[in-house]
């Protein structure tokens, strides 16, 4: 079989398979999200496309119907009043997946994506990491329309999740990355969900200074050098914090790197405040979840480069599948040090449960 052929292939299955995931919700249980559809991205651009049928039947029971909406339309007139309403999920699913149907999507992209930045931690930040596999995706192929209607999806559970936290967080220092994640504070209570945890960040006394010092980009190429960094930086940190929270810290990695891949499908004038939401998923879900003390050693051996994502895939965990989706682009980009970005997915296979 040539390679253009399994490529095709490839990306029938993922057609299919986010058909047959636009069935349901990107939610279950009223908060926990669907994670189906980013994992299969993710299996397929790695060359797992084979085993997506099978890992769907494993998640079906995690997947709930699709929402129905109110039947009020949304549009420009009164888009503002239903932003944050989960009630209005599904209208929002509907307005979305109406809008990538008729316009072109990154002119879809190019209006809303600043309008949703400041809410980027909408459900833990996955609507904003459904958005960058989405876009990965349409950057392979863009006017499919399952992709299309994916990135409708995805708009429509951000901006009914849409979450902005005050005060802002901005970068105005010096610090490169990783000085920066090693300053954020750990909230003083460690207990509930992120909601609980985020509510503390106003007194935590360290904060503020913190969630500052990231150095501030000068422009566009260097916004997208800084998010590159802190990528890379927040993937290695995995590796001996993921104790504190293992599911959860995967989301300070994947969240900015959802947000770097979506960087060539944006104009460059939002290349900064993309910059700068992508640091505020990662600083706070750093303070949320970081245990008190780095772990100075762990028992299983990293994989090598050739097997990192092939042990994810078998794992089979959503949450390893896309950690080591992310590694991967940070070994791409520095591949001097890989090893790093393999000792945080092994930490992943390792901590996090198959079932979880």
């Amino acid at each position: 079989m040539s390679d253009t052929t399994t490529a095709a292939s490839a990306d029938s299955t993922l057609d299919e398979a986010l058909d047959r995931l636009h069935r349901s919700g990107p939610e279950r249980l009223g908060w926990l999200s669907n994670h189906a559809p980013m994992a299969v991205e993710a299996l397929v651009h790695h060359g797992h496309a084979p085993v997506v049928h099978g890992w769907i039947d494993g998640y079906r029971h995690k997947l709930e119907d699709i929402p129905s909406g109110t039947g009020i339309r949304l549009g420009e007139e009164n888009w503002r009043d239903a932003l944050g309403d989960p009630r209005r999920l599904g209208d929002w699913i509907a307005y979305f997946t109406g809008q990538v149907g008729e316009r072109p999507w990154r002119d879809v992209l190019a209006v809303w994506w600043p309008r949703l930045l400041p809410g980027i931690l909408a459900g833990a930040a996955h609507p904003a990491i459904r958005v960058g596999h989405a876009v990965r995706a349409l950057l392979a192929d863009e006017g499919n329309p399952a992709r299309r209607e994916e990135l409708g999806h995805a708009l429509g559970y951000w901006a009914a999740r849409h979450l902005p936290l005050t005060p802002a967080v901005v970068p105005s220092g010096t610090a490169r990355a990783a000085e920066a994640l090693a300053a954020v504070p750990a909230v003083p209570d460690q207990q509930g969900g992120i909601l609980d945890r985020v509510a503390q960040l106003p007194t935590t006394p360290a904060w503020p200074a913190a969630s500052s010092a990231l150095r501030a980009p000068t422009g566009p190429d260097e916004a997208r050098e800084l998010l590159t960094e802190l990528v890379a930086e927040a993937t290695f940190r995995y590796a001996d914090h993921a104790h504190g929270n293992a599911i959860m810290l995967v989301h300070a990695a994947t969240a900015p790197n959802a947000v770097l891949r979506t960087l060539p499908a944006l104009p460059r004038d939002l290349w900064v405040p993309s910059y700068t939401a992508a640091w505020q998923a990662a600083a706070v879900v750093t303070a949320a979840y970081t245990p008190a003390a780095p772990l100075v050693s762990w028992s299983a051996p990293p994989p090598t480069t050739e097997e990192a994502f092939e042990r994810a895939a078998a794992h089979g965990n959503e949450h390893v599948i896309k950690l080591a989706d992310t590694a991967l682009d940070v070994i791409a980009a520095a591949p001097d040090r890989a090893g790093q970005a393999l000792a945080a997915v092994g930490r992943a296979c390792e901590l996090i449960d198959t079932e979880d």
